[in-house]
């Protein structure tokens, strides 16, 4: 199992790393299959350090977490805890899903943007109301630009990879329709489903 720790604006040393392989290998074993690759990453804000933690399986699914805590140690360790008790949960549907696919997920990247807070605009407006409306002041300002990995999965696949990557949102496409789909998390508990499925023509 190949781990990477990695450090932002964090000096991780090799005792934290050894910690951190050997606590995680441990865990992914026990309850995942032949897992690909994980990285760890360690930052901090004032007092508090924050680990993301993100496991790569060999179906290509993927699962993630995330911890904080007082100190590199208490935080890396219970992202990797979190990290576990996802893999756990899933471990029979794992198990399966391992067994079922021949070959690794595919995937396509697509591109993200990360859109401007609108309240901050209207504020930036109202500093002088004597400007001339924008005919595009409608139109969204983009203030980044990142690339989204989009998997081909079954509806199940994307809500097992939704769960495992805690994720609130889920976009795929169906490996059955061959289209974009969507899940998500509702706010009754429940997962919802998004088919979007052309209008037929009249």
């Amino acid at each position: 199992m190949k781990i990477k720790v990695t450090g932002k604006q964090v000096d991780v040393g090799a005792a934290l790393t050894r910690h951190v392989e050997e606590k995680l290998t441990e865990a992914v074993s026990k309850h995942a299959h032949r897992p690909v690759e994980a990285t760890v990453t360690l930052s901090r804000e004032a007092h508090l350090f924050t680990c993301d933690c993100s496991a790569h399986l060999s179906t290509g699914l993927t699962a993630q977490s995330s911890g904080e805590g007082a100190d590199a140690y208490a935080a890396c360790d219970r992202a990797i805890n979190r990290l576990e008790k996802q893999l756990r949960r899933y471990k029979r549907r794992l198990k399966d899903h391992h067994k079922m696919r021949k070959e690794p997920v595919a995937v396509f990247d697509a591109p993200a943007y990360v859109l401007a807070n609108p309240q901050d605009e209207i504020d930036e407006d109202s500093a002088d109301d004597s400007a001339s409306e924008d005919v595009n002041s409608f139109e969204p300002l983009i203030i980044a630009e990142t690339t989204e990995t989009i998997p081909t999965l079954t509806v199940g696949e994307a809500v097992m990879q939704m769960e495992l990557k805690e994720a609130q949102f889920m976009l795929f496409l169906d490996s059955a329709r061959g289209r974009l789909n969507a899940v998500y998390r509702r706010k009754d508990g429940n997962i919802g489903w998004i088919d979007p499925t052309p209008a037929s023509s009249s």
